[in-house]
């Protein structure tokens, strides 16, 4: 049982507070279950999970939940524009997002010394290019080029341009494009590196490059912890680009009335979130990305840390809200005909603004260009911003893109190695770590009903129903060489279109409602599989054979096992951009935590057991499925004793670790603000708990 030695859980148990507390229980849980277990004849011999195949009998209805979820709220935010009549609804209307938005992407930071320096200067024809480094946050720095037309007298538009996902950041061909081609033709513009990418790697390895790949491989790495303490890697993004426009400004080449934004891609994101949050900018134009929420999530298209703002689907907003916020200056929709973003939501997201931009009287300054190429800032849609921003600042643009002559990467480079971290710049982990350790400082100590009120608020979760769900009897999915010979399983509707699976084992064959008559049971939710641990787990075993008196159930929570979803590609479910990141991401925009989610799923299951006659419940959980077992039991009436086996030791481990293993279903929005798993682990002593073999933030991936 147990593979672990003993002063691993002791150290454990005095890192989290609990003492010593629990291994007297432990120790004693161990020897009861292993002698149990060598006494148990029955109990089936363990088989390869390859021989079985595995139940998946509930693989959309993640996907269905959540097609119906961002659907209510498109259709809110729909009603606010629909009930937009005059001119002062409009108003009101653009004052609202800009509030919204706010709320959603947290206070921003004071702003300190840019401490800006020009490394290396390019003399061009007609234009030059500076290398130049500054400080966003102390000691955090930025790189960017700026072009500079020289052919032009007095001040010029300034342009900043955010790059999309590309390794080498500033340095890529679309991107020295459309910033050359701003250049040449009288208009200036600074292009910065997105942090992850170009001169910005965090994850260094021994040869400057990423030990990650660099891009979003970092970008979710580093992003998703960062919800733990209450921060969103967007508002990283987008404090980068105010700072490049406070650099831009302190330029006496640029002209303050005329300041743009751009990009593509992930820069088409960061163009977009800049237009909802600075004032400043006078006109936009993001590229390939602008659509509706609505389709992404219906198109199973997963997106990068940073273009998943948290609580925007609570608040009604869309993409076009973004844009909305500073209307009714000009701004125009750059979208492809052949890319993955989905140009019937850019198409959608013109014909609102449309209505709002008429409304306000400026029905011009809103446009949609759709390009005939695949996902990219193609000639076609340079040529479309030229023009746009072209009307926009008076300075005519050329009828087609001036001829280009790009740079070689290493004479775009800003620092002297090529990364920042070579010139002594702070990792955006760093900030997270020191967050997470200043939170621990000043957390207080709950217990009692003060932590199960803690427990609720970071969960999201909502009111629990007085009686118990109702629940679905499924037909035998024939032999799975379960420990006992009999058993049926039970979907337990938790809420509309969700259930939670429920595998009930018995020693003869059951098609019927819970069984009565026992009151001792054993709730197990699972880590991975309820079906593949029943079969092959010897955790499971253990805990049968130390039971025998016991009805044993085991459960997977919504998207775990028998609904694992088949979304977002195949074989995805783990990857950087897989079906449980998808899930995870958008419940965050929902402002429903995936873990809240699946808490909720364990109450609704002991509702089930409770009103079965099981009025002593012994609730055990493994890996994943120890966090919502955990979180379930300090909230519960129900539960009479708790084991977990590689439980998370912390949330402030993932906060901290660089390397952190955990899915970000167990990033929980802002939870170390208010509390930390060890609080819930002193609480359920009184329900003697046992902790086996906890996990760090280093373990728990597969």
């Amino acid at each position: 049982m147990d593979s672990f030695p003993l002063p691993r859980r002791r150290d454990f148990l005095q890192t989290t507070g609990l003492g010593l507390l629990g291994l007297p229980m432990l120790q004693s849980f161990v020897s009861s279950t292993s002698t149990a277990l060598a006494q148990t004849a029955t109990a089936a011999t363990t088989v390869p999970a390859s021989a079985v195949p595995a139940l998946n009998r509930f693989p959309r209805m993640m996907q269905d939940w959540l097609v119906a979820e961002v659907r209510a709220a498109e259709q809110r935010g729909n009603a606010r524009r629909a009930a937009l009549k005059t001119k002062a609804d409009a108003e009101a209307y653009v004052k609202s997002v800009q509030e919204r938005i706010r709320q959603c992407f947290g206070p921003l930071p004071e702003k300190t010394a840019l401490n800006a320096k020009v490394t290396k200067t390019l003399e061009r024809d007609g234009y030059r290019i500076e290398n130049i480094v500054f400080e966003s946050r102390p000691n955090y720095l930025v790189t960017g080029n700026l072009y500079l037309p020289t052919n032009r007298k007095g001040p010029v538009p300034g342009v900043i341009g955010v790059c999309g996902h590309s390794i080498n950041g500033k340095a890529a061909e679309a991107y020295q494009s459309f910033a050359q081609g701003l250049a040449r033709q009288g208009q200036a513009c600074f292009i910065i590196d997105p942090v992850g990418q170009g001169e910005r790697f965090q994850y260094l390895n021994e040869k400057l490059g990423s030990r990650l790949g660099g891009g979003t491989t970092e970008h979710n790495q580093m992003g998703a912890p960062q919800a733990l303490v209450g921060e969103f890697l967007g508002t990283w993004f987008v404090w980068d680009g105010i700072r490049a426009l406070d650099y831009l400004l302190t330029r006496s080449e640029i002209d303050p009335q005329h300041l743009g934004v751009t990009g593509n891609s992930g820069g088409g994101t960061q163009t977009t979130w800049l237009c909802g949050m600075e004032p400043r900018f006078t006109m936009g134009a993001p590229s390939c990305f602008v659509t509706t929420f609505r389709r992404d999530a219906e198109n199973e298209l997963p997106q990068d840390m940073e273009q998943c703002p948290p609580r925007v689907l609570a608040h009604d907003l869309d993409h076009c809200d973004f844009l909305a916020a500073m209307a009714p200056k000009p701004v125009i929709i750059l979208a492809q005909e052949k890319d993955y973003f989905d140009n019937r939501g850019s198409t959608e997201s013109y014909e609102r603004l449309k209505k709002l931009y008429t409304l306000l009287g400026k029905p011009e300054n809103i446009q949609l260009h759709i390009g005939p190429d695949p996902h990219g800032y193609s000639l076609s849609n340079r040529e479309a911003m030229y023009r746009f921003f072209s009307k926009a600042t008076g300075i005519p643009a050329a009828a087609a893109e001036p001829a280009l002559t790009l740079e070689k990467d290493a004479d775009l480079l800003c620092t002297p190695k090529g990364q920042v971290a070579e010139s002594g710049s702070r990792t955006l982990m760093t900030f997270t770590r020191e967050t997470a350790d200043n939170l621990a400082a000043k957390r207080k100590t709950l217990s009692g009903a003060a932590l199960q009120q803690a427990v609720l608020q970071v969960l999201k979760l909502p009111a629990l129903p007085d009686t118990p769900p109702d629940y679905r009897i499924l037909r035998n999915a024939g032999p799975r060489k379960y420990p006992t010979k009999g058993y049926c399983t039970y979907a337990v509707e938790t809420e509309p279109m969700i259930h939670a699976l429920v595998t009930r084992l018995s020693d003869e064959a059951l098609t019927s409602r819970l069984p009565r008559g026992q009151t001792k049971a054993v709730l197990y939710i699972s880590h991975r599989s309820a079906d593949e641990e029943l079969r092959s787990d010897p955790f499971v075993k253990e805990l049968i054979a130390a039971a025998p008196d016991a009805a044993f159930f085991a459960c997977d929570v919504r998207g775990i096992g028998d609904s694992q979803p088949d979304t977002c590609g195949p074989n995805q479910f783990l990857g950087r951009y897989g079906s449980h990141y998808f899930y995870s991401a958008y419940s965050q925009m929902l402002d429903r935590p995936l873990l809240g989610q699946r808490t909720f799923d364990v109450l609704r299951v002991l509702q089930v057991l409770a009103a079965a006659g099981h009025t002593e419940i012994h609730l055990a959980g493994q890996g994943w499925g120890s966090v919502p077992a955990a979180l379930a039991a300090v909230l519960s009436q129900e539960v009479k004793q708790v084991t977990l086996k590689h439980a998370l030791t912390s949330f402030h481990d993932l906060a901290v670790h660089e390397d952190q293993q955990w899915p970000m279903a167990f990033m929980l929005p802002q939870v170390l603000q208010i509390l930390d798993l060890p609080a819930c682990y002193e609480a359920l002593q009184k329900h003697d708990l046992q902790l086996i073999d906890p996990w760090s933030a280093a373990d728990g991936i597969n």
